[in-house]
């Protein structure tokens, strides 16, 4: 198991008490595997740092606040991508089979493109085929880095971490194109957005 991206798997996971333990454990574990930079495992430890002797109600309300009400930063990668509910259900369809191919199983809770679950997905490859597949999404998960950043949220850290262990880097172009045609929080609504591409997966792959 690549620990690195278990342990952002679990910093983006909706908070609990055995996370905020952790957390003091963290930096040690990303400096002990060695795939991050310095600067990137500096980051990761402020956003430790920002949540670890916070009360763990109000880390929960601020998560749900969050990452539930805006589509920015919704963890949710087919949010972000363009299709109707039958383009976005195939997607899902696609996505569940390719981790199912993988020896990949979710709870019956967890929609496949939950970003912590596509990471502990990756957690379960090699450094170079997660790095590959990482790069799948690197766009999208730069909108959601954009996002944070501007509001200089400590998530921000987390994002800049997967980008950096991505082995394609985000088009800016694309990121403000995503930008420029999101729009709101929507169930219903198409977006703007071609779905990624996870390996083969049908019909979900980003463009402009």
């Amino acid at each position: 198991m690549i620990k690195t991206y278990k342990i952002l798997s679990l910093l983006l996971s909706y908070p609990n008490q055995e996370l905020q333990d952790f957390l003091v454990k963290v930096e040690n574990e990303l400096l002990e595997e060695g795939l991050l930079s310095a600067d990137k495992i500096n980051g990761i430890a402020k956003f430790c740092e920002n949540f670890i002797n916070t009360d763990i109600i109000d880390w929960q309300a601020e998560y749900v606040q969050l990452f539930d009400y805006s589509r920015s930063v919704s963890l949710h990668l087919f949010e972000h991508v363009q299709g109707d509910s039958r383009d976005r259900g195939q997607a899902m369809v696609d996505l569940m089979e390719f981790y199912k191919e993988n020896d990949m199983k979710l709870t019956s809770s967890e929609l496949p493109d939950y970003i912590p679950a596509f990471l502990e997905f990756l957690s379960t490859l090699s450094v170079a085929k997660s790095a590959e597949l990482l790069g799948d999404t690197i766009n999208i998960v730069d909108r959601i880095n954009v996002a944070l950043s501007e509001k200089d949220n400590p998530y921000s850290h987390v994002f800049q971490a997967i980008i950096f262990l991505s082995a394609k880097k985000p088009n800016k172009a694309i990121t403000h194109e995503m930008i420029k045609n999101e729009k709101p929080m929507d169930l219903d609504a198409e977006y703007e957005e071609a779905p990624v591409t996870f390996g083969g997966c049908k019909g979900c792959e980003t463009s402009i």
